[in-house]
């Protein structure tokens, strides 16, 4: 099935790819494309987040999109996509990470990934921005992707899951906690480079509260909350293709009949995704798309 729906999306993109990913739209005068700057309120402070408001009259669908750890890449040329095909989109940069304030850690990036699930949900910010509460994706990168699925496993009513090279953090480092040799070498690959723009946070303190946080956190440990959620898991060739892999198949292994709502594509590139960006911004909006009838 992974094959055949990557064969698929190859095929689109050879002939026409989604006319949003390499087309712009018409111009809607009454109803126009528009950026929102937004302030999501989480416990006390009001992180900074981007609207991206899809043309149209109507509430439209909205995906959340998480950026990774720094967040150096924060895949809006993808956001742009996404609303061309008539989807909202909203990023936003966590708590002590960008110029948000408050102090970067797991738990306040998990808070915050509610948070802004949160303000979509809110009746006066949907009437506002035209956002339907009811058809909600969330959608993350490496570390982004793990904060969506574990956002989607503590929630209800989700319409689907992207992950991007999504990273298992907490079942990483209760891997690499089995030498002192591999955690030395774990955190100075994954965190202890990344820390520039992340505030007073130590590489020590957020692997310290992954490791404490493992057997709930882990990709393992959340499958069976994710069961009956579509899923599109895309990944690439950083390391990262078993962690994706193995969650996928730990949820079609729970619930084998609803195996097709689970696709996966794989693509031959880095972490990034630096010579696959239009490759990435066609699977997703041709799953957006083929999922949800959402038609340009």
């Amino acid at each position: 099935m992974a094959l055949l729906w990557s064969l698929l999306v190859q095929g689109a993109a050879a002939q026409s790819s989604a006319s949003a990913v390499i087309s712009d739209q018409p111009q809607d005068r009454q109803h126009p494309a528009r950026m929102q700057v937004v302030h999501i309120p989480s416990h006390g402070l009001n992180i900074n987040g981007v609207l991206y408001l899809a043309a149209g009259a109507g509430a439209h669908p909205t995906v959340i999109l998480f950026h990774g750890m720094p967040g150096n890449e924060q895949n809006l040329d993808l956001a742009q996509a996404i609303r061309r095909a008539g989807w909202n989109v909203l990023t936003l940069h966590f708590r002590g990470s960008w110029g948000s304030p408050g102090t970067y850690s797991y738990h306040h990036m998990l808070e915050d990934a509610h948070a802004a699930l949160d303000f979509v949900r809110d009746p006066h910010n949907a009437s506002q921005y035209a956002l339907d509460s009811q058809r909600i994706v969330l959608a993350g990168h490496s570390t982004g992707g793990f904060l969506a699925a574990e956002t989607v496993a503590d929630s209800r009513g989700i319409a689907g899951l992207i992950l991007i090279s999504a990273s298992d953090d907490a079942g990483e480092a209760l891997s690499a906690h089995s030498t002192p040799t591999a955690w030395r070498q774990w955190v100075q690959e994954n965190f202890a480079d990344s820390m520039e723009t992340l505030g007073t946070s130590t590489p020590e303190g957020l692997t310290r509260e992954l490791l404490a946080n493992a057997a709930s956190w882990s990709f393992a440990a959340i499958a069976p909350r994710l069961q009956g959620v579509p899923m599109l898991v895309i990944t690439a060739d950083d390391g990262l293709s078993p962690e994706g892999d193995a969650l996928a198949e730990a949820v079609q292994r729970l619930e084998p009949s609803q195996s097709a709502r689970i696709r996966r594509l794989h693509m031959a590139t880095d972490h990034l995704y630096s010579d696959h960006r239009i490759a990435l911004q066609n699977a997703v909006v041709t799953w957006l798309l083929d999922d949800y009838g959402e038609h340009e």
